[in-house]
């Protein structure tokens, strides 16, 4: 093969990759748009005013004369500061706790000896086959009965616990070498400072998604804070919302609506795009064994 064969290799070989480089270029952002659509779509009418989006026959792209009158609007028509606060307050104790029983669980799990560990984790596990319905139902009764309704007691005890996220951190500590384990029970070590020493620094990524999750999940929950409360004192955002809808400034208000939902989706958005390599990072050594 002589130089300029070589030369014309090389050639097809560059205009190729350039072909790939563009088409998967173009697909992501052609993606990028179908998924960020809807978020500008929300901020777009949550600055439109009520007459101008009434006014509009066919829907505009933009606007011309933007505002800040919904929001304004968002957080008088009904005490939306309150919703949240209650949404802070049932977010970070939830967390907490659930912490707290997901750490305990998964290491008894992964490095305690006991009888019928494995057949105990087993059916542990097949508690994720059981409909959420129906857990919904037991814990609708089981909080009625011990009165807890319209309480934070009532609100956080069902959501301390996540049979997945004790999978997800036992995989996580079962990669951590047991010579480290046994080396410190040999140095007359504590299960517990063991775990508070030497298993949480290790599996901090993890722990860190663990976290941004069960945020997430809270700051999203609404059957059940919908369910247990009927007292506004106990909404939170997400119940906000329906309040908003039916006590508020009506359904026909998208606008201020939209303005609504923007301030309460801010949080999670920001929650994500700063720790969102810490996630993937925590998913992909919790799902990663050996």
């Amino acid at each position: 093969m002589n130089n300029r064969d070589i030369k014309n290799e090389e050639a097809r070989s560059r205009a190729g990759d350039v072909t790939r480089i563009t088409v998967r270029y173009v697909l992501l952002s052609v993606w990028a748009i179908l998924v960020l659509f809807p978020f500008y779509w929300m901020l777009l009418t949550s600055i439109k005013s009520y007459g101008s989006y009434n006014a509009e026959y066919v829907p505009k792209f933009y606007t011309l004369s933007p505002t800040i009158d919904n929001y304004i609007q968002a957080f008088t028509a009904v005490p939306l500061a309150k919703y949240f606060l209650n949404t802070l307050i049932f977010t970070v104790i939830t967390t907490a706790l659930m912490l707290l029983v997901v750490i305990l669980s998964a290491f008894a799990f992964a490095r305690l000896d006991f009888r019928g560990k494995d057949l105990v984790f087993s059916l542990f596990l097949s508690l994720m086959m059981i409909p959420n319905e129906l857990v919904i139902i037991t814990n609708y009764v089981t909080i009625t009965n011990l009165n807890m309704r319209n309480t934070f007691l009532g609100l956080i005890l069902p959501s301390v616990t996540s049979v997945f996220y004790i999978y997800l951190l036992k995989e996580n500590f079962e990669q951590i070498p047991e010579e480290l384990y046994k080396a410190a029970k040999v140095d007359g070590t504590s299960d517990f400072r063991y775990l508070w020493k030497v298993m949480i620094p290790i599996s901090k990524p993890t722990l860190v998604t663990v976290v941004i999750l069960k945020v997430i999940e809270c700051w999203n929950s609404y059957i059940w804070p919908r369910l247990i409360t009927d007292d506004q004192n106990y909404f939170l955002v997400s119940n906000g919302i329906q309040e908003i809808r039916e006590n508020g400034f009506g359904r026909e208000n998208v606008p201020a609506m939209m303005a609504a939902v923007v301030v309460i989706s801010v949080p999670l958005v920001v929650i994500f795009l700063i720790f969102r390599h810490k996630i993937m990072e925590g998913v992909a050594r919790g799902g990663t064994k050996g």
